[in-house]
């Protein structure tokens, strides 16, 4: 069954900057005393030209589902390791619905298209089934001050043109 949502570039569909911004910051950053400056800073390089960083946003009309990013590198103690799916997130009452792994595959879509041959994320411990279910292969545990597991999925068929 197809997906009800849809899922575009984030320079296609600006007026979810805003929202994608917060989201990024409270989620992630904004408990280690980041400013949300420094997030709104390093979204807007998602907005100009065509290559990499990227991010992804599920949207319902204008209603905002969630969001990820197809990033160069997230994880500084693993600059070898490119790209990264980084930053999922889904709205809370929009959960269960098939957003996060929409998101990710669309990203993991958007490496291939760039001609990776693999793409990395990092997660927490406490996420690791959830990856693992999705078809992600953990390479190393235990990784950074957060104890992160990196993963690796293998190019995926390219999407046709």
């Amino acid at each position: 069954m197809a997906p009800d949502f849809s899922i575009s570039d984030l320079r296609q569909v600006p007026q979810f900057f805003d929202t994608v911004a917060d989201r990024i910051w409270q989620a992630w950053w904004k408990r280690h005393g980041v400013p949300e400056a420094y997030i709104v800073a390093r979204l807007r390089e998602n907005m100009t030209g065509n290559d990499l960083p990227i991010a992804l946003v599920a949207h319902r009309g204008n209603a905002f589902l969630g969001t990820t990013s197809l990033l160069v590198s997230d994880l500084d103690e693993r600059p070898q390791y490119t790209p990264w799916v980084a930053a999922v997130w889904t709205e809370p009452d929009a959960r269960g619905q098939g957003v996060a792994p929409a998101l990710i595959e669309r990203a993991c879509a958007e490496a291939t298209d760039r001609g990776h041959d693999k793409v990395y994320l990092c997660a927490a411990p406490r996420r690791r089934d959830y990856y693992l279910h999705l078809g992600w292969h953990p390479i190393e545990d235990d990784v950074g001050p957060l104890k992160l597991t990196v993963f690796v999925r293998d190019r995926l068929p390219r999407s046709p043109s």
